[in-house]
């Protein structure tokens, strides 16, 4: 049996173990399983690799993307530059750490930046959003990350005015604000400012369209949520467990 799973706390909002062994059954990968590991903390990932000797691969989520590089036994170059980890392959005992929302992300919102979206903010601090800024460095687009503290280098909502959300059109938030079962919660951001110029990615799945998304398209602006990306960033795992 070749395991795979997926990793973090808590897991109620992963679509990854129907989309994985989905996929097993329609490629009729008999001998491949997915599961979830809901790890209550970090300290427990070494404990999850030795009990489970046929895992091949594990997807990280929040809240572990980073404190995970801490127990791996080396990290690509991509994922050590960003600090965070989406994507661990298992061989012999070795552990290596990938990114792939880098992967699933550039290629979720290339196709819809026009020729003004010059400049992002960027919401979050964590993991997901280490991976946003690797992208837009990559992309030329220059941004700013927003915080509940504002601790440098980074700025703190309330400091969001209209001049900065007239400069800044892409707007993509990387937090839980939203996500179910907490769907009436959203990014405070003064939302009265955006207009057809702004893009707002969430990248929240579920549900569908956050508060987030819908505040921004009754301004006009134009929105994504987070599918995409997952599926990208999933099908990137997978080519990578399967080198």
């Amino acid at each position: 049996m070749n395991r795979f799973g997926l990793f973090g706390f808590p897991l109620g909002h992963s679509f990854s173990k129907q989309f994985f062994n989905n996929k097993f059954k329609t490629e009729n990968l008999n001998d491949c399983f997915f599961e979830l590991f809901p790890l209550t903390d970090i300290s427990n990932f070494p404990k999850l690799i030795s009990e489970h000797s046929d895992l091949k691969g594990l997807a990280v989520t929040i809240p572990y993307k980073e404190s995970v590089t801490n127990f791996l036994t080396s990290i690509d170059d991509v994922a050590s530059e960003i600090g965070a980890v989406n994507c661990i392959k298992i061989a012999s005992g070795i552990t290596t750490g990938y990114n792939t929302d880098v992967i699933g992300f550039e290629n979720s919102i290339k196709p819809i930046l026009k020729p003004h979206h010059k400049k992002a903010l960027i919401l979050g601090t964590g993991g997901g959003s280490k991976a946003i800024q690797f992208v837009f460095k990559k992309l030329g687009i220059e941004y700013l990350v927003v915080s509940r503290t504002g601790k440098h280098p980074f700025i703190q909502y309330q400091q969001i005015d209209e001049l900065i959300c007239t400069e800044y059109s892409i707007i993509v938030n990387t937090t839980p604000l939203g996500m179910s079962p907490q769907i009436d919660n959203f990014p405070e951001i003064p939302y009265q400012f955006l207009n057809e110029n702004h893009l707002l990615f969430d990248l929240i799945y579920n549900p569908d369209e956050t508060l987030f998304l819908q505040k921004g398209k009754a301004a006009g602006a134009q929105t994504k949520n987070g599918y995409e990306m997952l599926l990208l960033q999933a099908e990137a795992n997978w080519e990578i467990w399967n080198q």
